[in-house]
């Protein structure tokens, strides 16, 4: 799994929080997220992360 940056860990990390507490909701319909995976899927969606692909990185060859 490729190494995700500060700023995607810190996303991560406060979505997670967010659904460990309960207070994690989808999107249009607003319900509270009961899957972790779906919790996880959310976290990495705002992060801009994939498992697949490393955040690309600028100004380097």
């Amino acid at each position: 799994m490729p190494k995700e940056t500060r700023e995607q860990k810190e996303t991560i990390h406060r979505v997670m929080h967010e659904y460990k507490h309960g207070e994690l909701r989808t999107g249009r319909a607003g319900a509270k997220v009961k899957n972790p995976r779906q919790a996880m899927a959310i976290a990495l969606h705002e992060a801009g992360a994939t498992k697949q692909e490393p955040p690309q990185r600028t100004g380097r060859t």
